[in-house]
Parts: structure tokens; C-alpha cells; sequence
């Protein structure tokens, strides 16, 4: 389970600008919360290091930091992407980093923001990165984030059914996710 660290006000801010970006992307509920503690029960079953699941903590809460920082009325719109909105949110990758950067934060965890959308295969933004040449903690952000994000509601789309959301990660394993991340995330009891 995820809690900010005792006595840490930067948490708190953390917590608090996570807080807005959910708003942001009008989000109904604490996205980047349920992204952290899904990707926090990953690591748990990879035996990751409890400072290195601290960053990926921060970057999860803040993993789309950059599409608030662009400001663009598309992120929220009740419509799919058009080709030049859907390439210009490519950008929200390093744009987050930058920002992450300026907000003090560490290089682990601009690094995980900026890496968030790598596939397993290579075709992921914004340095098609593949297999584990990504480092482990981006590739459990990007499924923890595809699954939280299927199984919300969104202004363009309903959310859909966990079982559906399972079965995408699973046939897309290999492709855009992990197979062993993917196969890590399936074992957990609840999802």
C-alpha cells in the first residue's frame, strides 16, 4: 500500500500535484495513486529494493506530468486523438521529464516518466527502447498504467471490465508489455 513517507512534506506535494493532474485529465478518481500502488505490488514480486520502489512510487504518481505541463484541451476532450493531436501527446514523455527536472526531482524518476510508454518490441515512445534494454521499473509503470487506464472511465471511452483489461494485457504481452511483468501482475489477488 502506498503512503506518502512520515514527516516528508514533499510528499504531500507529490500527492497534491498528482491530485491535479487526475483533474486534469478528468479522471474521476485518484489515477496516478492506483498506478502506484499497482506497480508497487509488482515490484513487491520482483523482490525490487524498497528505495528503487520509492522512485517508481514518485513516478507513477506523476508519470503524465507532461500533459498538464503542455496544457492541451485534446488531453480532456470527449473524442479519440486526431493523428497530429495523438503525435503531438508523444511529446508528454519528455516534456514530463523536463518538468519532473525542474520540480527537483530525482534522475530515476524523470527517467521512469520518460520511459513510461517504451514497448517491450521496440515500437514505444520516445526512444523505442526494447525488451530490457527499458529497465524493469518502466516496464512495470507501463503495464500498471495501461491497466488502471482501461479499467477507468474517460471522458472518450467507459472503462472496461478488468477481465477484458487482463485479457489485453495478455494478448498484447511480448508486443507492448513485458511477458514476465505481465505474467507477474496476472498472479496478483487482486486487481
Amino acid at each position: 500500500m502506498i503512503s506518502a513517507r512520515s514527516g516528508t512534506q514533499f510528499d504531500e506535494k507529490l500527492l497534491e500535484l498528482s491530485s491535479q493532474m487526475d483533474e486534469f485529465e478528468r479522471y474521476s478518481h485518484a489515477h496516478g495513486l492506483r498506478v502506484a500502488e499497482l506497480a508497487d505490488s509488482i515490484a513487491a514480486g520482483f523482490h525490487i529494493a524498497e528505495h528503487d520502489r520509492f522512485v517508481l512510487q514518485q513516478a507513477a504518481l506523476l508519470h503524465d506530468i507532461g500533459e498538464m505541463a503542455m496544457k492541451r484541451d485534446y488531453i480532456s476532450a470527449a473524442r479519440e486523438l486526431t493523428d497530429a493531436e495523438y503525435h503531438d501527446m508523444q511529446r508528454h514523455t519528455v516534456i514530463g521529464e523536463q518538468d519532473a527536472a525542474k520540480r527537483g526531482l530525482g534522475k530515476g524518476v524523470q527517467l521512469l516518466i520518460r520511459w513510461h510508454h517504451e514497448w517491450w518490441n521496440g515500437e514505444g515512445y520516445p526512444d523505442a527502447l526494447e525488451r530490457e534494454i527499458i529497465p524493469l521499473n518502466a516496464r512495470i509503470l507501463r503495464v500498471a498504467d495501461a491497466y488502471a487506464s482501461m479499467t477507468a472511465d474517460r471522458p472518450f471511452r467507459k472503462a472496461v471490465s478488468t477481465e477484458d483489461a487482463r485479457k489485453h494485457l495478455t494478448q498484447l504481452a511480448g508486443i507492448e508489455f513485458d511477458p514476465k511483468v505481465v505474467s507477474a501482475f496476472l498472479s496478483l489477488s487482486s486487481t
